[in-house]
């Protein structure tokens, strides 16, 4: 046995999950955002202490250019900046107090271009990096390097203080963004759970029952709309199908009453049974039955979808003239078939044939005195008319004289001998050939049924 489908849980509705992707997604967002603007704010950040930097470096490198090597080259505090003046040998000719007797911080063999800016994260002062500025000057055939560094503690601390400000920021705005999303979602998919519900208290027997459609337009309502049509669709199918299968039983039941009559009375009576005229009784009543069966059966391959392998193209004014002969053997009317031309089509033999049969027996049963049979080619394909000159159908009944069992006015009742299935047999193999079968609107007294069906192409 398969395993029963598990309920889904509150963790895996559709509510929860477009929270969850939300906050995921602005969370993501955030990130790369933060990340952009924290890089973007400590590279600004340390341009600016570059910057002051090399500002001091270009000071003391205009007093060598005028000509006097300054005694003092002092920075604001030892623990934010330090400088110092190399000469070509790397000796430090002059430096900041915080780095008196220090080595030089950048070896003048060391330079390629005239300024040089590196990022030390060991100094020689203080535990923070110092963004370092060289530059170098050439003054009597001298070369000196003068060497500034500035601390980037300050960016540190500004770039800490972002991080964190952005981390409170994006955590109130990922949860604001959950809870608007919760909220949302949940006011959106309330029609749907309606819907649900609704469509789960729909039984068998409650097929009228239609779920609530919002009528403002959007998705759910489309949505509610269409599923209250396939209601009214399959509402409308059962019922058919529920009054189908009454009146095939009650068809099925007129002639094995009949049979089961006649034999119990023969049965109850031997001395006085006529058994040849109840053999001969039951026989027809059988042949009813039988053919009853059949139709039956063939409705039920018409519900099938259809296969066309056994498809060919056939002389359909050959398949009515056959017809119209038999009818005219077995009729009691007149059968006018003058305006029957040539016209080929593609489709099943067999089932053609039925379809014009039924048509012609209707028109047989139902005719005064004259059966008339037209076939032509036109626009729209082949065109078969079959008319009668009976008592005509109802306007009204136009199409439901196609249902199965259909009961139509009491001149067109069934107790002349048809079972009420030949013309909803004809439309099913017309509408299975890709054709059409109405009933038209005759010229004079009768009924005038229209059959059209695709030319077959030009070979």
């Amino acid at each position: 046995m398969p395993e029963p489908r598990r309920r889904r849980t509150r963790w895996t509705s559709v509510r929860t999950r477009t929270t969850v992707a939300a906050m995921g997604i602005v969370a993501a967002a955030m990130v790369l955002g933060s990340v952009f603007l924290v890089q973007r704010q400590h590279s600004a950040l340390t341009t600016v202490v570059e910057t002051g930097a090399r500002l001091r470096s270009k000071d003391l490198a205009t007093s060598l250019v005028d000509g006097s090597l300054p005694s003092d080259v002092a920075v604001p505090t030892e623990d934010e900046a330090f400088a110092q003046i190399v000469d070509r040998s790397g000796h430090v000719v002059r430096a900041s107090p915080n780095v008196q007797g220090d080595p030089p911080v950048i070896e003048p063999g060391s330079m390629h271009d005239s300024t040089k800016a590196i990022t030390m994260t060991r100094p020689p002062v203080g535990d923070d990096p110092f963004r370092v500025v060289a530059r170098r000057v050439d003054v009597d055939g001298e070369r000196y390097t003068v060497v500034v560094g500035a601390t980037l503690e300050p960016v540190a601390d500004a770039v800490n203080d972002l991080v964190q400000s952005l981390v409170v920021v994006s955590s109130v705005l990922v949860v604001l963004v959950g809870a608007i999303s919760w909220f949302v979602v949940g006011r959106a998919l309330r029609p749907v759970e309606e819907i649900r519900s609704e469509v789960e208290r729909i039984s068998g027997t409650e097929l009228s029952r239609r779920v609530p459609e919002t009528g403002v337009g959007d998705e759910i309502d489309r949505l509610a709309h269409t599923m209250n049509s396939m209601l009214e669709r399959i509402e409308a199918a059962t019922e058919r199908q529920r009054r189908f299968v009454a009146d095939a039983s009650h068809e099925m039941r007129s002639p094995l009453t009949a049979i089961r009559a006649q034999l119990e009375v023969d049965l109850a009576h031997p001395d006085a049974a006529a058994w040849q005229d109840t053999e001969s009784e039951v026989l027809g009543e059988a042949l009813r039955l039988q053919r009853l069966v059949d139709d039956l059966l063939l409705l039920a391959r018409a519900d099938a979808p259809t296969v066309e392998k056994d498809w060919e193209v056939l002389d359909l004014d050959d398949v009515v003239l056959a017809e119209v002969r038999k009818l005219r053997i077995r009729a009691q009317r007149s059968v006018e078939a003058r305006a029957v031309s040539a016209v080929q089509v593609i489709g099943d033999r067999d089932a053609l044939v039925r379809a014009i049969a039924n048509l012609m027996s209707n028109a047989e049963r139902h005719a005064h005195h004259t059966v008339t049979v037209s076939l032509v080619a036109g626009p729209q394909g082949a065109r078969l008319t079959v008319a009668d000159d009976g008592a005509g159908v109802d306007p009204a009944q136009s199409e439901r004289i196609f249902d199965r069992f259909a009961r139509g006015d009491d001149s067109r009742a069934r107790d002349r001998g048809g079972a009420g299935l030949g013309l909803a047999i004809s439309r099913e193999i017309a509408v299975a050939h890709g054709g059409s079968l109405v009933l038209g609107d005759a010229e004079g007294p009768g009924a005038e049924f229209i059959l059209v069906l695709p030319l077959a192409p030009d070979r």
